[in-house]
């Protein structure tokens, strides 16, 4: 089936991927990447991000499940998905002696109607590196050059493996330009990325793996409101907690003392806020130190692999969430 007009270019239902001696490393994930998005797939190493990207590449079949890219099998239809996706892996593995223009117009001559290698190593800062052999590129350079060359046949989706791994802060901000722009344009980006403020900053919406299975997903907000807000301040003296109102009452679920100063965990970060401030201005009293926030997306992650780890111990299996 053509995806023209098709509003998920990527769909993936209970996909298995088992290695040798029956390791089995993704387990029967399920979800869509609509045409036009930024999708991120997070998880902590060995949670089968890398294993279920290879799998949308087509450089496997997968054990179970059914995987679709651009309306066709990726691995069984390879001829008809691949001119028209673009991949960045982790490691590019390019010939050392040849120069950045040399890697880039050899590439160009594996990729149906290639853009001009000149363009694609401007599009990522390259271009005053094209006579620079590639072994003496630096690390984050390398990654450019990965990325420039996954650039080339203009794809309709665009595969990335940790694309900014080795940049430094100012390469990876033209990095995210770069995508972002790539996403405004219509292509469709599914990434990879230990970063979290780049899934952050990026994504449309993502899911969090862990051990081969999907946790939870849906867009950064979604995510971070699984985990409850924060609310910390000094006990003004004289006052303890006992003296604030019933933290059920503020819609407080938690909260914990350091000395003088509390912390109150919310689901409902305005009616707690709300609560606390009035009560203060109605004893006359300045809660110093105040620091009101949402949860962050590392936050709602480490959560999430705390809870799903807990379950699995306890003999349960990993929830999956529907966006």
């Amino acid at each position: 089936m053509e995806s023209n007009g098709h509003e998920h270019v990527i769909e993936v239902t209970d996909l298995r991927r088992v290695y040798g001696g029956g390791f089995e490393a993704v387990s029967g994930i399920s979800f869509s990447v609509r045409r036009g998005e930024i999708f991120a797939l997070l998880g902590t190493n060995g949670a089968g991000k890398t294993s279920t990207v290879e799998l949308l590449e087509g450089l496997a079949a997968p054990a179970g499940g059914r995987v679709r890219v651009l309306g066709h099998d990726p691995y069984s239809e390879r001829a008809a998905v691949r001119p028209r996706t673009g991949v960045m892996l982790q490691e590019g593995g390019f010939p050392s002696e040849l120069t950045v223009a040399e890697t880039a117009r050899m590439w160009a001559g594996c990729v149906s109607g290639a853009r001009p290698a000149a363009e694609v190593l401007a599009l990522v800062g390259l271009e005053s590196k094209a006579g620079i052999r590639v072994k003496q590129l630096s690390g984050g350079q390398r990654r450019r050059l990965d990325l420039a060359l996954a650039l080339l046949g203009d794809p309709e989706v665009l595969f990335l493996d940790e694309p900014s791994t080795g940049l430094d802060a100012e390469g990876r901000r033209d990095t995210w330009e770069l995508v972002s722009a790539l996403r405004d344009g219509g292509t469709t980006v599914l990434l990879t990325t230990h970063y979290l403020e780049e899934a952050e900053h990026l994504a449309d919406r993502l899911a969090i793996m862990h051990e081969g299975r999907i946790a939870v997903t849906g867009t950064p907000a979604e995510v971070t409101a699984t985990q409850p807000s924060r609310i910390s301040f000094e006990l003004p003296e004289g006052y303890f907690v006992g003296d604030l109102p019933p933290l059920g009452e503020l819609g407080v679920t938690g909260h914990e003392t350091d000395g003088r100063t509390v912390r109150l965990r919310t689901r409902e970060l305005q009616r707690s806020a709300t609560g606390l401030l009035t009560w203060a201005e109605r004893a006359g009293v300045e809660l110093r130190g105040l620091d009101v926030r949402s949860a962050s997306l590392e936050e709602a992650f480490l959560g999430i692999a705390r809870t799903v780890s807990a379950e699995q111990a306890g003999g349960m299996t990993t929830k999956e969430y529907a966006a």
